[in-house]
């Protein structure tokens, strides 16, 4: 099926920043269109963005650039062209571009793109995005990672870790378990009130009061999950990305917020092991920091046959970043963020990759997030089992939420709930 037209604009993702949206035609009639995220706390080696640092317009982030290189040389190089398949028109792509990260043409272009021609071939093949992606066992829905509390460079406040998220894994369907999550954040913004602590929230919708500690966002989420009466452990579980790589200086990691102390990666070990003794943990995510590979080494060996430990800037979606990750014992699942690889293909590939060696496999949204539900098809399509799109409020975040729960209406009774199995321990 031939490509007829591919176009592209400046939009504007969540936190009023430009990005780009793509739309591609098939010479069936059959569109698909796509926006890409934007993240803030970025590994060190994701793909780049194309932004054309011109201080005169959105302070140098605009994207026209990026634009123009959909509507220019990636348009004279896929219109006209019958690309075949999924990998084939990623593979062109990624040759187009030439670097090793897509700096050339963007990878907030070339991956508003294939997504853009996934949606396509699903329509052109009139079935659903997910199965398209992930064939006829794309029937297992993600549990809900909700980001309750924000900290870190995700909200102005005393909070050093970046999230606290809510687990609503005991239930029987995702919309069960959505119900449950949202119960829970609006009992912890009544808890908030009470506590005269604001109810603002980040840029992932979570609330971003200024807290004694680090751990009272922890204390005041159980007493929540408690108030929406559920059970911390049994009925909702606790997850962590402390995104300690914002927070990593010369070797040490400084609470930059709290209390300005640091810590050596034997300490912050020390800090999770006694905080998963503690609390309802069943996921950390970047614990340590992407550059502490023998942190990690040790953090795996010590704490991981006792929660998820997932490697997000450590990997940043690269299966040659996870490749190292596997055979020098880092970590036991990945964070799948498609805007950190750039194309469909890469990203799918990756998760696979992550699979096949065992490990568990998070699909993530961005905190400059847009009202693309793509990842909620992903999430599907992967079966891997949960997910993190933000808290329970934010148009850009609950998209996703309406959309896993469209499919899992779709689905009916094919449809399966991972649970507190999708976590791997």
């Amino acid at each position: 099926m031939r490509i007829t037209r591919l176009d592209a604009i400046e939009v504007l993702d969540s936190r009023g920043n430009p990005t780009v949206e793509a739309w591609l035609q098939l010479e069936d009639g059959s569109e698909g269109s796509a926006i890409t995220p934007a993240g803030a706390s970025t590994g060190a080696n994701e793909a780049a963005e194309l932004r054309d640092e011109d201080p005169t317009r959105y302070g140098g982030r605009g994207v026209q650039k990026a634009v123009e290189q959909v509507r220019g040389e990636m348009a004279g190089a896929l219109v006209g062209k019958d690309p075949g398949d999924q990998s084939t028109l990623d593979l062109l792509l990624c040759e187009l571009d030439g670097t090793p990260n897509k700096a050339r043409l963007g990878a907030n272009a070339i991956l508003a793109v294939s997504i853009a021609y996934a949606r396509a071939c699903a329509h052109s093949l009139q079935v659903p995005l997910y199965r398209h992606l992930g064939g006829d066992d794309a029937v297992v829905l993600p549990v809900p990672c909700l980001n309750v509390i924000n900290g870190g460079r995700h909200a102005d406040n005393t909070v050093d870790f970046q999230e606290y998220k809510i687990v609503p894994h005991h239930a029987t369907s995702f919309a069960e378990s959505i119900r449950m999550g949202e119960e829970v954040f609006h009992a912890l913004k009544k808890l908030l009130q009470a506590h005269g602590l604001s109810t603002g929230v980040g840029d992932e919708g979570g609330f971003a009061p200024n807290l004694h500690s680090n751990e009272q966002a922890i204390e005041l989420i159980l007493e929540a999950i408690t108030a929406a009466g559920y059970r911390p452990g049994d009925d909702v579980s606790l997850a962590l990305d402390p995104a300690t790589s914002e927070m990593w200086h010369h070797g040490r990691y400084r609470f930059f917020k709290s209390n300005q102390s640091e810590r050596t990666s034997a300490a912050m070990i020390d800090l999770w092991d006694d905080w998963l003794q503690r609390y309802p943990i069943v996921l950390l995510e970047d614990p340590l920091a992407e550059n502490d590979w023998e942190g990690w080494a040790q953090i795996t060996q010590q704490l991981g046959g006792q929660v998820e430990l997932v490697g997000d800037d450590i990997f940043c979606t690269n299966p040659d970043l996870l490749q190292r990750g596997i055979r020098e014992g880092v970590a036991n699942a990945i964070l799948i963020k498609p805007n950190q690889i750039g194309t469909v293909t890469e990203t799918m590939e990756c998760a696979a990759q992550a699979k096949a060696a065992g490990y568990g496999c998070y699909v993530s949204h961005r905190s400059g997030e847009t009202e693309d539900t793509f990842i909620a098809d992903l999430a599907v399509a992967l079966g891997c089992g949960h997910i993190k799109t933000g808290s329970g409020c934010r148009g850009e975040r609950t998209a996703k939420f309406n959309r896993l729960l469209r499919i899992e209406h779709e689905l009916g009774e094919r449809a399966r709930f991972a649970g507190r199995a999708a976590f791997v321990r």
